[in-house]
């Protein structure tokens, strides 16, 4: 099916005989210069449609493996749907390769349901069947799915093959279970897989992420000339999220010197480990002299966005947010979580909304944060009720804390807890935590014992909570109860 994927070429389609004349019968697209790659596959599947109404049914599964090829090279799950229905059920029930491509393409999109019921309906499972399944799972963060999978393969006497093992290894990632990974690891040397560069860069990932780094450089080692790309944003993001700046840099240069040109997700984890450093913006200045649209990728503009807003300049920050092409939700949380202390988040959540990208979880602690700082009440009672009754987003202790705060701050500590009463199973130490805090800004007593009270229920062992009970005390004159709550934190060993 490369024939509908370029200009200028012809793709011919071969059915069977028709019952009427007994003659073979073609169907044929020419493609030209200004006809997309999805208009020629429309019209191939046209002409496909209209001969088979025509009564010269296609018995023949390449040309229907092609074109389910073809639809999911270009994403096209809205041609491999119309395609799906045009597959002869019998065809489709004998030949493995068909149903692994049906299947791949509904995974491919999330549709794991539809994937899983094609998948058990197989009479015969093949690797490519299971690479496809494990892979959504694993992308869907369904990891313990994924790994019964991996492991089902025994059962249906399935070999594993080079693309099986890195899908179970990111899986094992997910759950941060470096035991069930380094079993995989010693499987994957016994099954002759420890030197394929596929496995040998998931371990990297999954070692790094289950946070043993010392492992990870180790399999990054073995790979020597033979790393890619993958291979060294493994070890450099590695390096970033644990911490260890001074050798991701080391291999953010070893990339550099080894004449390989570090990509967007080499460059945002730089400048996410570096935000807070000058080097950050010299990366900034690296990235648009080395020009090639670069700083235009959103994962280097959520990154720089960062960087600025972490020195405190949102307008730089605003600069590098605008110049990216297509803004993702990220890009958006990223600026509004920027603007936190200034009254310009509110707005730009708005204008978020009204771009068509759905605030998340992450979009209304950023947002709520600011009407915390802000003092913009009205706005952010509105918001909290919107999230779930405008937006479906659970509310979570975090934005539960945010608007305690932001009553708190304007004083209104009993209403804030009434709030935190009547949303006690959201709250949690979270909640409390502000009400607390706010009592002991604004002198309240009553409130402040009762959210101590709880709190000392929740965190036993937080000596912060003690820490503020008694200076609601002392700021109410009440010494003897000061000293009281000082003893409790010396019987628990707090008062060091």
């Amino acid at each position: 099916m490369g024939s509908i994927l370029h200009a200028s070429t012809s793709f011919h389609l071969s059915v069977p005989p028709n019952k009427h004349n007994h003659q073979p019968k073609h169907l044929q697209i020419t493609t030209t210069t200004t006809t997309t790659k999805h208009q020629a596959l429309e019209r191939v599947l046209e002409d496909l449609q209209l001969s088979i109404q025509r009564g010269a049914p296609v018995h023949d599964p390449h040309i229907f493996s092609s074109l389910l090829e073809t639809c999911f090279r270009l994403r096209s799950l809205h041609h491999a749907l119309r395609l799906h229905r045009l597959i002869p059920p019998r065809l489709l029930r004998r030949n493995p390769l068909l149903q692994s491509k049906l299947l791949r393409m509904y995974a491919s999109h999330g549709f794991l349901d539809e994937a899983r019921l094609l998948f058990d309906a197989m009479p015969q499972r093949t690797s490519f069947a299971y690479n496809s399944l494990i892979s959504a799972y694993a992308d869907s963060s369904l990891h313990e799915e994924a790994l019964a999978l991996f492991l089902q393969m025994d059962e249906d006497s399935v070999p594993r093959d080079r693309h099986t093992f890195p899908r179970a290894l990111k899986a094992c990632a997910g759950l941060g279970s470096l035991r069930l990974g380094e079993e995989l690891h010693r499987l994957a040397v016994r099954r002759g897989f420890h030197a394929d560069p596929f496995v040998q860069n998931a371990l990297v990932a999954m070692y790094a992420k289950c946070g043993d780094v010392a492992k990870a450089r180790t399999v990054f080692e073995t790979i020597g000339c033979r790393r890619d790309p993958v291979s060294w944003n493994s070890m450099l993001t590695g390096y970033v999220r644990h911490g260890l700046l001074v050798e991701a840099l080391d291999v953010f240069r070893g990339m550099l010197n080894a004449g390989l040109e570090p990509d967007s997700v080499a460059v945002s984890a730089v400048l996410s480990g570096f935000r807070s450093s000058r080097l950050g913006l010299e990366i900034h200045g690296w990235v648009i002299r080395r020009g090639r649209g670069r700083e235009r990728s959103p994962s280097v503009g959520n990154a720089l966005i960062g960087v600025y807003a972490e020195r405190g300049q949102l307008r730089r920050a605003r600069a590098v947010f605008a110049s990216i092409p297509c803004k993702d939700r990220v890009s958006w949380n990223s600026v509004i979580s920027a603007h936190r202390r200034d009254q310009r988040a509110v707005a730009m959540f708005e204008r978020m909304v009204d771009s068509g990208v759905l605030p998340d979880e992450i979009t209304f602690v950023a947002v709520l944060s600011a009407c915390a700082c802000n003092g913009i009440i009205g706005e952010g009672r509105r918001l909290f009720g919107e999230m779930e009754e405008k937006y479906r987003i659970r509310r979570g202790p975090e934005h539960l804390g945010c608007v305690v705060n932001m009553l708190g701050r304007a004083g209104r500590v009993h209403e804030a807890y009434e709030l935190v009463v009547a949303s006690e199973v959201v709250g949690g130490a979270t909640a409390w935590g502000a009400l607390l805090y706010a009592c002991a800004v604004h002198g309240e007593v009553e409130v402040g014992e009762r959210a101590a009270e709880r709190l000392f229920e929740l965190e036993p062992d937080n000596a912060h909570n003690f820490e503020l009970l008694m200076r609601i005390y002392r700021g109410a004159g009440r010494t003897e109860e000061a000293e009281k709550v000082k003893g409790w934190m010396r019987e628990r060993g707090l008062d060091d």
